[in-house]
């Protein structure tokens, strides 16, 4: 009778190795393809040896090489997915999408962040082929110019796009409708009376940042609302501060805005704190509008009149995309699906009295 205990204490006190089939298969005088067919339940193998072989592989903690079985296999089940920014509200949501389906479909996730750095992205594109994932989900960085990278990894696997995406890339992409969704935050805006609207975006031409914006002026041209350069601003990082910083620019302009949209949450909560210090009644004086619907719309006072973003729905909708897409046995032709989004009309905007 083979003691698993003694087996144990043996390699403990050798050094801790990583137990492999080639070990398991020492100790129980068979081979290494039988060791393995008996773990993964072939019907050639005995009952007595896959009992004898899954308890002595689960004494000896024995962990299955996923990487070496996908090698093997040509699939290891594993998504790669890559995001600019790991710690924002929006991209967590978009995650949780992810992981949940992946794993109602038997998948396991690989998360990495390209910290809106283009030469990054592209090492952690091939980092994910090295690693042998089945498919890859990506939204690009900001400062994305050139698709090179993202064009040669759509030869090796697949690959779908998500949020920040770009035409230059002929794969499946799952975004909103940033332009339409742009346009019924500044029609809000115009239709409870205000006609000077300034709007926070990106230095950047990054996708999303160009379609808010074209959203935008598409809302002030429908009302022929004049277009004024001066309060149209732009920062290479919409971060709360920036959107202090900007905000502080247009209140020291002589004939100030009557509102402000700002294509990120954290600007528009920016702009929100910048006015409460200058003493602005919001929204009577200033009102303001966002863009994400995150935790903190809700926190700040007043509350944030915000673009609700289903991060968790385009997570989802991804994910099934894309192993739709690696389990086909033709290539599948390249989609845009859009996700519904809508507008949340809160106290920055909106005063009942």
């Amino acid at each position: 009778m083979i003691n698993s205990q003694n087996i144990v204490n043996n390699l403990e006190m050798t050094k801790k190795n990583v137990i492999t089939l080639k070990e398991i298969a020492k100790e129980l005088g068979v081979s290494i393809s039988t060791v393995s067919r008996a773990l993964n339940d072939h019907p050639d193998i005995s009952v007595e040896t896959k009992e004898k072989v899954a308890s002595l592989a689960k004494n000896l903690n024995y962990i299955p090489n996923l990487f070496a079985k996908g090698f093997r296999a040509h699939k290891t089940n594993i998504i790669g997915v890559i995001v600019p920014d790991i710690g924002h509200y929006f991209t967590s949501t978009v995650l949780k999408g992810i992981m949940r389906e992946a794993e109602i479909h038997g998948y396991k996730v690989i998360v990495s962040e390209s910290i809106n750095n283009e030469k990054r992205q592209a090492e952690m594109l091939q980092t994910m082929i090295q690693f042998g994932v089945d498919g890859i989900l990506l939204s690009l960085s900001r400062t994305t110019i050139s698709v090179d990278s993202v064009l040669k990894t759509l030869e090796n696997v697949p690959l779908l796009l998500f949020d920040k995406v770009s035409l230059k890339v002929p794969c499946t992409q799952v975004i909103i409708d940033d332009e339409e969704a742009a346009f019924s935050a500044v029609e809000h805006l115009i239709q409870t009376g205000k006609k000077r609207i300034a709007i926070i975006k990106e230095t950047e031409d990054s996708y999303n940042s160009k379609m808010r914006y074209l959203g935008y002026l598409r809302a002030l041209r429908t009302y022929n609302i004049e277009i004024d350069e001066s309060i149209i601003l732009s920062s290479e990082n919409i971060s709360m501060q920036n959107g202090k910083r900007l905000t502080n620019q247009l209140l020291s302009m002589k004939v100030k805005p009557d509102a402000i949209f700002a294509i990120t949450d954290s600007a528009a909560i920016g702009a929100i704190k910048s006015l409460k210090r200058s003493k602005i009644k919001i929204p009577q004086q200033i009102a303001v509008v966002g863009f994400s619907n995150s935790n903190s719309s809700i926190v700040i006072e007043p509350k944030l009149t915000t673009i609700d973003q289903p991060g968790n729905k385009i997570g989802v909708v991804a994910a099934q995309y894309l192993i739709k897409e690696m389990n086909a046995t033709t290539q599948l032709e390249p989609k845009t699906i859009v996700i519904k989004t809508n507008l949340i009309v809160r106290d920055s905007s909106f005063n009942p009295n």
